[in-house]
């Protein structure tokens, strides 16, 4: 006779074999995540050059405006 208020033992999945060894899912899905994380990270930092275009073109746009506004002052005797 089984007792209703027992809940039923279920399997968990680990990631580690009863001798602490990795499972192959665990080292897999480990190294798809640092490849992922690796391939974003590249793209953030703009490894195809037009990241690096738009970072020349807005310090060039901030030294213009920097010389701008020394001639500005200047005009005004400041």
């Amino acid at each position: 006779m089984t007792d209703p208020d027992q809940q039923p033992v279920t399997q968990h999945r680990t990631d580690y074999t009863d001798d602490g060894v990795p499972t192959f899912e665990f080292v897999r899905d480990r190294i798809e995540g640092r490849a992922a994380t690796a391939a974003a990270a590249e793209e953030l930092a703009g490894d195809d050059g037009k990241a690096q275009e738009a970072q020349d073109a807005f310090a060039d746009r901030e030294r213009k405006a920097a010389d701008r506004l020394a001639e500005i002052r200047r005009s005004m005797g400041g």
